[in-house]
Parts: C-alpha cells; sequence; structure tokens
C-alpha cells in the first residue's frame, strides 16, 4: 500500500460518524416552504452549481474562439449539447463536453470531467456582465504539466471547491488510484446544506408531533433568535479561508472548530493591518469586526434564502446605523450616520455609502468584487499602504488621507496604536525582539483571530521564555487561539510541554486537539503515563482521518515528509516527497528533499537520477543547481 508507511507514522483508528437523519433532496421542501423555496431558487446558493440541461448556461457556445498565450478554445452547442475543443500550448488538442455549471454572475465557470470521477474548473470562463469569455490567470505562464494549470491539482473541483457548492457531498479520493468517486445529493446548495438531512423532520412533521416530540423538529441545527454564533458558524464552513477536516459536508450543526481549521490573517492573505487581500471568503474579515463582538450575526444583514441584503444601498447598514438605533444592540450609539456631517462627501454620491468608507473592495477571479466584512474605520495615518480613502482618491497619497481625516475628527480616540503596525514588521522582518507581537497575543481587548494571528508569527521567536508567557493561551475561550498557541510551547522542556499541553488533548473541539497531538512527535512515548499515551493516541487518531482526508493535495505530502523526518524514518519521507513531486512537478521545495532522501535510502548514483529528473522539470532553480554541483554534475 503506498500510504501505509507514511500513515503507520501515526498509530492510528478510524473514527466513524453515525447519522441520525438521512438527505432527502430541496424538492421535498417546496410544498410546506413555498415562499422560502421560491426565494432560493434564483439565490446565488441554489445555482452555485447546476446541471447544462436545466438551462442555465448564459455563455455564447455558438461557434466561439477564444485564444490565449498559445492555447485556443473553441466553443459549441450542438442540440444542447455543449462542448469545447481545447488546443493546448503543447498543441494537444481534446474535445469536452461541459459537465456542469458554476455559479451565474458575474462570471459563469464550466466544469469538464478529464477521467472518470474528476472534474476540472476551466481557466476561460464567461463575463456576464461585459458578454465575452476572458482568462482567469492572464498574465501567469501555465503550460499543460504545470499544477496550477487548469488540469491540475490546484484546479480540481472534488477536492477544492465541490463541498462548498453541493449538499451532502462526499468526496471519495482513492490515493492508490488517484480517483475519485465523488457523491452528492444534489448539486447547488440545498435546504439540507444549511438545515441539514430532512427525512427526521418529514417524519415529524407526518406524525404531527409537537415541537417537544423531537428536538428542533427532526434537525440537528435550529435557526432563529439566541442561536448566532452556531448561524454564523454555518455560514462560516464555506464562507471562509480554511483546512477542511472531513471528506465533505459536515452535518449542519457541526462546530466550526471541529470540521475546519481557520487561516489566521496570514501574509499573502490579508494586509497587515488584516483588510483583505487574497481571497478570504468573509468569516476571517467579520471576526475582526466590533458588530461580530455586539452580536450581530449574518443575517441582520443578509436574507437568508434569497441571499440578498435587507435593504438597499446604506438602508441596510442604517436599519441599526440611525437615531432610532437598535435595542437588540444596546452599546450602539443611536445618532444619524448617513449624513454628510459624518460622512464628509455629497449625499448620494459613491463616497456617501457606507461601504465605500467601512469596506473595501478588492476584484477577484478578474471581475467578482468582494467587500472586506470586517467594517473598519479608515486608519490612513498608518501608513500601511491601503486603505479605503485612497482606493477612491487614487491620485492622493496616505499622508493627505491622514490629513483630512484629523480635520474631520481631531483627536478621535480612534487613532491609537494598531496591531497592524507590529504585523507589518514582523511580515517583513523588521521586528528585533517578540515584545511588540506578545502584547498583542495577550491582549483580551483584541478579537480573537488578532492574537491567534499574532501566537502564529511569534513562532520564529520561540524560546522556553515565550513559552512560558503564552502558556496561558492555551487556556483562552476562544479555540483558534487555543489551536494556534500550542506551537509556541516546542522550546519548552519536555516536562512542560506535557504539562501545558495535556489538557488540550481532551479540548471539546477537535482543531485544537489536532494541533496539541501535532507537538506531541517529539517528545518521547516513555515519558508519558499510560493515560496520557491513550489521550494522545485519540488525538492522533484524529490528525491521521483529516490526513486521509487531504491526500489528494500536494501540501499534505509536504506535511508528511516534514513529519516522517521528525520520526527520521527516510523511507516514508522519500515516499512523501515522491508524492508530492507526482501530484505537482513545480513544487521545487519537494524535489531538493527528494534527492537527498534518495542518497540516504539508496546512495549516491539513486540521487543523481532524482536530480536529473528534477532539473529536467525546473532547470533554473537555483537549490537544484547547487546540488548538481554538489554531485558533480
Amino acid at each position: 500500500m503506498r500510504f501505509a508507511l507514511i500513515l503507520a507514522c501515526l498509530a492510528i483508528a478510524g473514527e466513524v460518524q453515525a447519522q441520525t437523519a438521512e438527505y432527502v433532496g430541496s424538492d421535498q421542501c417546496t410544498d410546506c416552504h413555498q415562499q422560502e423555496a421560491e426565494a432560493w431558487a434564483a439565490s446565488h446558493h441554489a445555482l452555485a452549481w447546476t446541471d447544462p440541461a436545466d438551462g442555465a448556461v448564459v455563455a455564447d457556445f455558438n461557434g466561439t474562439r477564444f485564444d490565449h498565450d498559445g492555447m485556443s478554445v473553441q466553443f459549441k452547442n450542438e442540440a444542447g449539447r455543449f462542448t469545447a475543443r481545447v488546443t493546448e500550448k503543447d498543441g494537444a488538442t481534446t474535445e469536452y463536453d461541459v459537465h456542469s455549471v458554476v455559479g451565474i454572475e458575474p462570471l459563469q465557470q464550466y466544469l469538464f470531467e478529464t477521467e472518470p470521477g474528476r472534474l476540472q474548473s476551466f481557466d476561460v470562463v464567461w463575463d456576464t456582465e461585459q458578454k465575452r469569455w476572458y482568462h482567469l490567470y492572464p498574465d501567469q505562464d501555465l503550460p499543460p504539466d504545470d499544477g496550477l494549470h487548469w488540469t491540475g491539482p490546484y484546479k480540481n473541483w472534488n477536492a477544492r471547491c465541490a463541498e462548498c457548492h453541493a449538499t451532502g457531498f462526499e468526496k471519495n479520493y482513492d490515493p492508490q488510484t488517484r480517483s475519485y468517486t465523488s457523491q452528492q445529493v444534489e448539486i447547488g446548495v440545498g435546504c439540507e446544506a444549511c438545515h441539514g438531512p430532512g427525512s427526521a423532520h418529514i417524519d415529524w412533521v407526518r406524525e404531527k408531533r409537537s415541537s417537544d416530540g423531537l428536538a428542533n423538529a427532526g434537525f440537528l441545527l435550529s435557526w432563529g433568535k439566541g442561536r448566532t454564533e452556531q448561524e454564523i458558524q454555518q455560514c462560516a464552513g464555506c464562507h471562509s479561508r480554511r483546512e477542511a477536516h472531513g471528506n465533505g459536508n459536515p452535518v449542519p450543526g457541526t462546530p466550526y472548530h471541529d470540521a475546519y481549521n481557520l487561516a489566521v490573517l496570514r501574509p499573502g492573505s490579508y494586509h497587515p493591518d488584516g483588510q483583505i487581500l487574497d481571497e478570504v471568503y468573509v468569516y476571517g474579515s467579520f471576526l475582526q469586526s466590533r458588530m461580530y463582538a455586539q452580536g450581530v450575526g449574518c443575517m441582520n444583514c443578509h436574507e437568508p434564502h434569497s441571499s440578498d441584503l435587507k435593504a438597499d444601498g446604506n438602508g441596510v447598514c442604517t436599519q441599526c446605523h440611525s437615531p432610532a438605533g437598535n435595542p437588540e444592540f444596546a452599546t450602539l450609539s443611536a445618532k444619524d450616520y448617513d449624513t454628510p456631517a459624518h460622512h464628509n462627501h455629497p449625499e448620494n454620491s459613491e463616497g456617501a455609502q457606507c461601504k465605500s468608507c467601512h469596506m473595501i473592495e478588492r476584484t477577484y477571479m478578474g471581475v467578482d468584487g468582494r467587500r472586506d466584512h470586517s467594517f473598519r474605520i479608515p486608519r490612513p495615518d498608518l501608513g500601511l499602504g491601503v486603505d479605503a480613502c485612497t482606493d477612491c482618491h487614487q491620485d492622493q497619497d496616505q499622508a493627505w488621507a491622514a490629513s483630512q481625516i484629523e480635520g474631520w475628527f481631531p483627536g478621535s480616540p480612534n487613532r491609537r496604536p494598531h496591531y497592524g503596525t507590529v504585523f507589518k514588521a514582523a511580515a517583513e522582518g523588521q521586528l528585533d525582539t517578540p515584545e511588540g507581537l506578545l502584547t498583542v497575543a495577550m491582549d483580551a481587548s483584541q478579537p480573537g483571530i488578532v492574537r491567534a494571528t499574532a501566537a502564529y508569527l511569534l513562532q520564529p521567536f520561540g524560546s522556553p521564555q515565550i513559552a512560558a508567557d503564552t502558556a496561558p493561551l492555551l487556556q483562552d475561550v476562544d479555540p483558534l487561539i487555543r489551536a494556534n498557541a500550542a506551537a509556541l510551547q516546542r522550546q519548552a522542556s519536555p516536562a512542560d510541554q506535557v504539562r501545558r499541553l495535556e489538557p488540550l488533548l481532551s479540548d471539546p473541539l477537535r482543531n485544537v486537539r489536532i494541533a496539541a497531538a501535532k507537538e506531541f512527535l517529539s517528545i518521547p512515548p516513555q515519558g508519558l503515563t499510560a493515560e496520557q499515551r491513550a489521550m494522545l493516541g485519540q488525538g492522533m487518531s484524529e490528525w491521521q482521518q483529516v490526513i486521509s482526508n487531504r491526500l489528494d493535495a500536494p501540501e499534505t505530502h509536504l506535511v508528511l515528509g516534514g513529519m516522517a523526518l521528525t520520526l527520521r524514518n527516510a523511507q516514508a519521507a522519500e515516499q512523501a516527497f515522491r508524492e508530492v513531486v507526482t501530484l505537482d512537478p513545480q513544487r521545487a521545495e519537494a524535489w531538493p528533499m527528494l534527492v537527498q532522501l534518495a542518497q540516504i535510502n539508496r546512495g549516491p548514483e539513486a540521487a543523481r537520477i532524482v536530480l536529473q529528473e528534477a532539473l529536467d522539470r525546473l532547470p533554473d532553480d537555483p537549490n537544484l543547481l547547487q546540488l548538481s554541483q554538489q554531485f558533480g554534475r
């Protein structure tokens, strides 16, 4: 078995999750819930993934052609059969049927089945507003053997996208054959994607039981007043930048930190002050906001079935931010915000829109504008390079913007020191000491995701003192903080590591338990009690289950390789790094490790063969060129 040696490193048993209810499909809901079903049917959720036969195709397939960087595509519609004849840069030509359709606006994407069961998202997409074909990555050179090519692992629909575009999805990847037998109850985000399997609810309705007869009327998750945090976490499952722990959709009602590992405000994904940079899907931004801290939820602004905003323009904000206020949010100042006295722009202008100043917009996938949900006050005075003011006034700089705001709001308390300056210095390697990050991490007034990010950025400063100073974070109420603080114990003595991390092995949330279990890899088992070894075994079991669900991702095998090296298992490490370059030959960080492991396991000649293989793929890579000198090539 290809992965038996790697996974044996973790000593694990499988885990089975039983479900008491079964999925029945959205069609079973419409008779009783007609108004909700009508609103949902035209929503972006319902149309997130559709069949071409359903009439959702809006692109021009009538013999149109698209050319880009040496590749060309001919689109056809023959009696309702939509096809794309693709000629790649290397001259290979293949005709694909459109398997299915993704989205409805402002762009629409098409999936091709390149092998039985394997769906790939095509990079040439349709702009629904400009009525044109365009390439999602026009500035990238993506030949067919590149992992980022549309046929590669990073554009695989089964692994990267399907679980948030389907209901009751199961990925079902076979690592031995590198193939998929994915299945789902229905494509598109149906009723049960948010409410959970409906069979028990139907039984409840048929038997005319009272709500006391079956908890939540047969659903695992009940939506309504007083359940804001649970509702936010349900939405966040798809509207977040995260690693999924499961094989597909977690059952609605599953706590977020049982099902996912949320990405913190890392460089490359967020700006240093937490504003959006890469596509991060809202949740990480919202967690930074004062609105989240005061109990505002997704459905205070968004209608859940149509996915539309609850009001037009500034109306969605002034339902709370007005002289009348909102009694549900007692800390809110009841005053007029929708006035030039506040926004200092002409009425009804773009600058007078709340979102223009408090929700910067970034465009992803070429035409899809997404707004930052941290709802922040503009801070050009920080000089961090991005703010709402200079987004619009591109002919001005941040000093000008800061001066304008100072004139409008002199002496404002909102210009106090900000963690963004510390995060920027850390990201650029300008911090000589960890004190600034430590202060942010330990500041209970900061949002949890900010403190967790500070803990993440503290890792290069690891020391016994940092481990001791941050030990209280391991008991923080926020699971994101607990999970990210675990790695800071690596420089503590083994006895201190065990004492501090042991409670996390029985944490109520799986992501925290896994984070703790990882840190025990370097701790000798003989230093643990029988009870501790048992708890560690459970944590390792959960980690292995998570890993087994991600074996189609090259990055997973990088982790496995590093793990095997930690355990001094050179054969398992070589196996892992070999799988990395099999899935993505362009992963430059894997090849040097593979060369060195080939030498360790099979000698210099084996290493030279692997090195030549690597140079054939990446002839200009500096690390490989340095190795070639070492091996006399």
